[in-house]
């Protein structure tokens, strides 16, 4: 997919972060743009900020671990614009308590929350919208939002890492079924290493049925490979930046987003010791 002008792009997280810089990019490549969140007044403001700048944009609060609600986005955005030619099925959220808990401790909850989100969320979004794109007989492509987190080994986000080597393998499968179906839609997945965002503020969004119980304060544990990365150059981009590295994968239709060599090495360590039979190393 080359073209932009006039089609009709679908974005999930769209008000904060990642969601945010691809809407923006949207917008300025003069697409009709989708804007889905569950958090309803940034979501305003991100429409609103949109449409000052004369981008033809619709807000739908969307809960994207509920199937329903992407039917519910997938409808509106038919009914508005009459098709989907770009879908980022964006949305992700941590559950900061499970930091640097065994998973023996990590709460039902936690894994409800996050598989919810940023696993069902993918697999809803290319359930509900593959059909409608594979109809339209046009060009068309699918950005999942996956994370480095899913290409390596890393012992204290396993729950965030879990869904994020799920949307990858989820994608890779898309991938090879599409090519075999209709080569007019293509797939990529976006593996970000540091993006500046609101993933480390996800709570403000989790529902109250999926709450922890009160727990003493505890001191906020940094990821191991967060500490590892700070040793080097660590590069963390901006929403605008990372835009830009999707958009130029999706017209070369290149499927893997890798953001930040210094993830390459992290990768190769991995690799290297599924392939030689050594045990998991720490970055």
């Amino acid at each position: 997919m080359k073209e932009f002008k006039d089609k009709v792009a679908v974005v999930t997280g769209a008000a904060s972060g990642i969601g945010w810089g691809l809407a923006e990019r949207c917008a300025e490549e003069g697409m009709k743009v989708v804007l889905a969140d569950i958090e309803e007044a940034p979501l305003q403001d991100t429409e609103n900020a949109l449409k000052a700048r004369g981008a033809d944009v619709l807000a739908v609060r969307t809960d994207v671990s509920k199937y329903q609600d992407i039917e519910a986005l997938a409808q509106k955005t038919l009914d508005a614009f009459g098709g989907v030619h770009l879908l980022f099925n964006n949305a992700g959220v941590q559950a900061g308590a499970s930091i640097g808990k065994p998973l023996w401790e990590n709460t039902l909850v936690d894994w409800e929350w996050v598989m919810g989100v940023n696993l069902w969320g993918v697999i809803y979004g290319i359930r509900v919208f593959t059909p409608v794109m594979l109809q339209q007989n046009t060009e068309c492509h699918i950005v999942n939002t996956a994370s480095m987190a899913g290409l390596i080994t890393e012992p204290e986000l396993v729950i965030y890492a879990v869904t994020k080597a799920g949307v990858i393998k989820i994608s890779e499968g898309l991938y090879l079924q599409l090519k075999r179906r209709n080569p007019h839609v293509g797939v990529s997945v976006l593996c970000p290493a540091f993006v500046s965002s609101r993933l480390g503020d996800a709570e403000r969004n989790r529902p109250p049925e999926l709450q922890n119980p009160p727990e003493a304060p505890q001191q906020s544990k940094q990821p191991s490979l967060l500490k590892q990365l700070q040793k080097g150059d660590l590069n963390i981009l901006s929403p605008e930046q990372c835009a830009e590295m999707v958009f130029m994968a999706i017209r070369e239709d290149t499927f893997y987003i890798l953001t930040d060599p210094l993830i390459n090495k992290l990768i190769e360590q991995r690799i290297g010791n599924i392939l030689q039979g050594r045990n998991p190393t720490i970055p």
